[in-house]
């Protein structure tokens, strides 16, 4: 080989060593202590129903329910975000958004302008404080 490509060998492997060093040091002193990982996210219990399982198309109903913190160190403070779904084709859609009132509660209107048999339920995403957790399905029946 040449003096030259002894030359960038010898660069390249440097450069290797270099990158790899931090890695494998960090590697070795293990994952950070809880403290640096941040505080483990709540469980939760999300309960929704409907005021009524028939409508009439363009009837309203009222989607009613709680949002409660099972870890028991807290109280929910309100505003966590809540979401009523319809499924659809298999797949849950986003129909409405909300917020939980500071107690907890929250309380949907909807109103739907075709004739179906709906599957809905209300959602919680994963938030910096609780996992995300869905309610039981709710049947409604519009005619």
């Amino acid at each position: 080989m040449s003096k030259t490509s002894n030359l960038v060998s010898a660069l390249v492997i440097a450069c290797t060593v270099a990158l790899a060093a931090p890695v494998v040091a960090l590697a070795a002193t293990g994952p950070a202590p809880a403290a640096v990982q941040g505080h483990k996210k709540h469980q939760a219990k999300l309960e929704a129903k409907a005021d009524k399982t028939r409508v009439k198309v363009g009837e309203e109903t009222k989607i009613k329910g709680s949002f409660a913190d099972l870890g028991g160190q807290e109280s929910v403070t309100g505003g966590e975000p809540v979401i009523v779904q319809r499924l659809q084709a298999g797949v849950w859609v986003d129909l409405t958004t909300g917020t939980c009132r500071p107690n907890g509660n929250f309380v949907f209107s909807l109103s739907f302008s075709v004739r179906a048999s709906l599957s809905l339920r209300v959602y919680h995403p994963e938030t910096d404080l609780y996992v995300g957790v869905v309610s039981n399905v709710i049947g409604l029946v519009v005619i």
